[in-house]
């Protein structure tokens, strides 16, 4: 009875460390205090997720398929988003963009091919390192392969499949559709020019 005591706790105890290791590596970094600034910016990165869609639901073949991409809703008003947040001390600038898009939206995949830096201004982020609130973002595409049923910002975000028109329309900065039109649109069609698709 002892020996079978011995093993019950073991095994509780090895399936609370296994949840409690998932959730910590699903909690969102908050601060300001790791972030990265240069020449006065506040370094950022993000990602434009994306997937392939069937254009007909009755096609089976593969041929017709369409790229949508993920946006987010705004913690802090109106209009859409795609993930994106400092860049911290202790990661590179790809880790922060795969970060970035497991906290704020939810989703695993691939990381591909680097879009372009985006600068703007954000009235949200003016501190002492960036008084005018100067960021410079690094996007990249996103190609998703896993949609969390659960993540760190669930609460505040919700997540919404695009088409590329839908997007530009509902895309809450104009950074972020320079990021999407000039950035993701041009590095796609190349992409798909060369027959790199999937």
């Amino acid at each position: 009875m002892v020996e079978q005591f011995e093993f019950s706790s073991l095994a509780v105890y090895f399936v609370i460390s296994v949840v409690v290791v998932v959730m910590c590596d699903l909690v969102a970094r908050t601060g300001r205090l790791q972030q990265r600034y240069k020449d006065g910016s506040r370094l950022v990165a993000g990602c434009i997720p994306f997937r392939y869609i069937n254009s007909d639901e009755n096609d089976s073949s593969g041929s017709g398929k369409v790229v949508q991409v993920l946006m987010i809703s705004s913690s802090s008003g109106p209009g859409l988003l795609f993930p994106k947040g400092g860049w911290e001390n202790d990661e590179t600038v790809k880790e922060a963009a795969v970060r970035e898009a497991v906290e704020e939206a939810g989703v695993r995949g691939i990381l591909m091919d680097f879009l372009g830096d985006y600068e703007f201004k954000s009235k949200t982020h003016q501190d002492e390192c960036s008084p005018e609130g100067l960021c410079k973002a690094a996007m990249y595409a996103l190609y998703v392969k896993e949609e969390l049923e659960t993540w760190p910002e669930q609460k505040t975000r919700t997540r919404t499949w695009l088409t590329i028109g839908e997007a530009v329309e509902n895309c809450r900065h104009a950074w972020m559709k320079d990021a999407l039109v000039d950035g993701f649109c041009k590095w796609h069609k190349e992409k798909m020019c060369k027959g790199d698709e999937d």
